[in-house]
């Protein structure tokens, strides 16, 4: 998977927004060996507990691109997270999920833990499951496939994926949850588009959206044209 440049869109004294492409890791792990989007940020993150994953306030998965919001101290870092803890950030994402979704918006809420036999995907009703919430609109319905916008109400690893993999509509070009792979996607067609929380300092609402990335686009482009 080809990575293009990790793109800073918002930087100020408290913390970065950040533009992940897809095939960069966002912390350092055992079974990870390369840059990090935490090695590459290295000069401007802080706050937080554990010295590996400084300023990380969320994720995304390696393959999933977009926005992210990271703290450069302490006193940012503990207010981000109670945000997220409280829910109060929004967190949109662009999906494009196989098959034709019987409802046009909905909710998915079903626990999620780690699967049984297979450690490295996610299940409904897994091992350790902690509530997962994720509301969704389809924004088109296509010939073999459903474009959406997906909003995170909790944020559990892999939910997007696991949630719609459970309802019988796993991503496109997600292999490891069992979407069908085509349009030469070589990840999820999954893209952080919209990240919207209050400013941890001045407590002014910030707002920010990252268009489809290439490969997105012209994965969506041949789903029109099927």
């Amino acid at each position: 998977m080809a990575e293009s440049a990790l793109e800073i869109v918002h930087l100020d004294e408290s913390l970065a927004v950040v533009d992940k492409p897809a095939g960069l890791v966002v912390h350092p792990a055992p079974s990870h060996q390369g840059p990090t989007l935490v090695s590459e940020l290295a000069e401007i993150l802080g706050g937080g507990s554990e010295p590996e994953r400084p300023g990380i306030v969320h994720r995304l998965d390696k393959g999933t691109s977009g926005l992210l919001v990271v703290a450069r101290d302490d006193e940012a870092h503990a207010a981000l997270q109670e945000q997220v803890r409280e829910r109060e950030v929004e967190r949109v994402y662009l999906a494009l999920a196989g098959g034709r979704l019987a409802s046009r918006t909905g909710t998915i809420d079903a626990p999620i833990g780690r699967a049984a036999k297979q450690r490295h995907r996610m299940a409904v009703s897994g091992a350790a499951s902690r509530q997962a919430r994720t509301h969704f609109t389809a924004l088109e319905l296509l010939p073999r496939e459903t474009y959406l916008e997906a909003r995170l109400e909790t944020g559990r690893t892999h939910q997007i994926r696991a949630h719609f993999a459970a309802i019988g509509h796993p991503l496109t070009g997600d292999s490891t949850y069992g979407g069908p792979v085509r349009y030469g996607l070589e990840r999820q067609f999954l893209h952080a588009h919209r990240l919207s929380f209050r400013h941890p300092q001045s407590g002014e609402a910030l707002s920010f959206t990252s268009p489809l990335p290439e490969d997105l686009e012209r994965a969506l482009e041949a789903a029109h044209a099927e």
